[in-house]
């Protein structure tokens, strides 16, 4: 009995003494995760280029990175990644970026990153063919038009449906405005998020629908004399929401999920939402 006891006694500190190291900072979600990984040692993080802002920030160009350098840490999706990174156990040095094209990363066929990050919503279509992770950022559509003409005077849906719209190819804005703006001429649709900015300078379309985020730098650098002439309300049963995309059955989706659960839970999403994503409120909803 008295070597039950003990024995007892031994399995209890030692519960406690886990329990302490991980409540002290060792990273819970990262148990097995690092083998989970495509190159040993190394978290490989796939995103578009031009990382725009809001997402990514700081760096300077080079013939790598256009815009901005997502190994900076700056910008929501490049703190959320690195957040992520410090849950599975890695340190900044041990996160690699790769470049990926958007359409590219839900793709079929192998990928050369571990995760994707890149604002890509969720689909039941996309999820077919790759692994989501759990929604790091709910979004909501939004419209850029440029000052001064009729479309910027619309306040509803409905006003929006005889104009011409543009989108980026593949993207769930796209659907947004064939499924619930139903314009009476087929919206254009470009290759990249790029040639659709463009053509709305060029005065080719009325307005773009990006995610409301990136309508702010569409409207205060990329376009001059536009602005944000309102976000959509979500419609569904799920709110449209971004997740990390990675190879189809891949073993890292469970780690993400428990790294992103922690840092909901301890807040750090949150803090990194305030600090990169503050001007999302206000915006106007068109209904």
């Amino acid at each position: 009995m008295r070597i039950a006891a003990l024995l007892a006694v031994i399995a209890a500190v030692a519960a406690t003494a886990a329990t302490a190291s991980t409540r002290a900072g060792a990273p819970p979600a990262g148990a097995g995760c690092k083998d989970n990984v495509i190159n040993q040692g190394t978290l490989t993080i796939g995103t578009d280029n031009p990382a725009y802002p809001p997402w990514f920030a700081g760096g300077t160009k080079s013939s790598k990175w256009k815009i901005n350098d997502p190994s900076t840490g700056k910008g929501f999706e490049s703190a959320v990644a690195y957040a992520v990174a410090r849950q599975l156990g890695f340190a900044k040095g041990d996160v690699s970026w790769v470049y990926v094209p958007f359409a590219r990363s839900y793709a079929p066929g192998p990928k050369p990153f571990d995760f994707d990050i890149n604002q890509i919503s969720f689909t039941p279509q996309r999820a077919k063919i790759v692994d989501f992770s759990n929604s790091y950022y709910d979004v909501n559509q939004s419209l850029v038009v440029r000052k001064g003409t009729p479309i910027a005077n619309v306040k509803t849906i409905a006003g929006l449906r005889k104009y011409k719209l543009g989108v980026q190819l593949g993207t769930t804005s796209y659907n947004y405005i064939v499924k619930y703006i139903k314009p009476t001429t087929k919206p254009a649709v470009y290759n990249t998020n790029d040639k659709a900015v463009f053509a709305l300078k060029a005065k080719l379309i009325d307005g773009i629908i990006v995610d409301l985020p990136t309508a702010f730098y569409v409207s205060a650098v990329q376009v001059p004399n536009s602005k944000i002439l309102g976000q959509f309300p979500n419609r569904g049963a799920t709110p449209e929401h971004f997740g990390m995309v990675m190879q189809k059955g891949s073993a890292l989706r469970a780690c993400v999920n428990r790294a992103l659960a922690n840092l909901k839970a301890n807040g750090t999403l949150r803090r990194i939402q305030q600090t990169w994503l503050s001007r999302v409120v206000g915006v106007p909803v068109l209904r």
